[in-house]
């Protein structure tokens, strides 16, 4: 019962989204079907790794969770959003000055801070012992994977400087971050933790970190250079129409650039 009862969250929050697309459909500014794919496959995997057995058991399943829920949930979660979607939760005061922390040179930073600091021996193994830390342990591994996705997916729009290409970098940064842990973590020649002392488990650990972050990040780079491909030309075809040269970059960064052709 204890085990269903941690859905419940998840459950709430699926409804309150379900809320508000329908509000919106009914408006005339329906969420797209991809996106509301995306925060269902969101839910699912939160729930999947809420549930998930033997964790207590193996390294490579307690891994396996952390990158469910930091890195493909947060990511799907991200991928679920726009900008319409939010606006009802950025009207509070207070979480419409959380904005900025979803400034890549601010999410990058915490992301990178909060995947080590729970993997210090000390706090990964209190947090097998204490279930309230351990629910933090999840809190912070979700919301800071949020924070990370959506300064790359952008639903709402970022600083000037942080186009696509800026992306690429950002990507490939986060990726040699989570490298050098499961790099870690695959050669030690000791166990780090002394809840899980099997050195096979722990290599699998590692090679689970670096496979799944290897995966996600080819297919963003592949996302963002069929982007960059796309502004490209984009932003040729309005700079032979005669358009502004700045006003073409900022339209062209925002993806607001279709809404200039033919205005030339």
């Amino acid at each position: 019962m204890t085990g269903l009862l941690q859905l419940l969250p998840i459950a709430a929050l699926g409804f309150v989204y379900w809320r508000r697309a329908r509000t919106l459909s009914r408006r005339g500014t329906p969420v797209a079907g991809w996106r509301q794919g995306m925060f269902g496959l969101s839910l699912a995997l939160l729930a999947i790794a809420d549930q998930m057995p033997f964790e207590d058991d193996y390294f490579w399943v307690h891994m396996l969770q952390h990158v469910l829920l930091g890195d493909l949930a947060a990511l799907a979660f991200v991928l679920g959003l726009t900008g319409p979607l939010l606006r009802p939760v950025l009207a509070l005061p207070l979480l419409s000055h959380l904005r900025v922390l979803a400034h890549p040179l601010v999410a990058l930073p915490l992301w990178t801070v909060n995947l080590y600091l729970w993997h210090i021996p000390r706090l990964y193994e209190g947090a097998i012992q204490h279930d309230a830390l351990h629910a933090l342990e999840h809190l912070c591994f979700f919301g800071t994977g949020v924070l990370m996705w959506a300064a790359v997916v952008e639903v709402l729009p970022g600083p000037e400087w942080f186009g696509t290409a800026a992306k690429f970098g950002y990507v490939i940064a986060v990726r040699l971050i989570e490298t050098v842990l499961g790099n870690v973590f695959i050669w030690s020649g000791t166990p780090i933790y002394a809840h899980y002392h099997d050195l096979e488990d722990q290599g699998w650990a590692g090679t689970i970190m670096m496979v799944e972050g290897s995966l996600v990040t080819i297919g963003a780079l592949a996302w963002l250079f069929l982007k960059l491909a796309a502004e490209g030309e984009l932003r040729q075809n309005l700079l032979e129409q005669g358009l502004d040269p700045r006003a073409v970059h900022r339209a062209v960064r925002y993806g607001r650039g279709e809404e200039l052709e033919g205005t030339g």
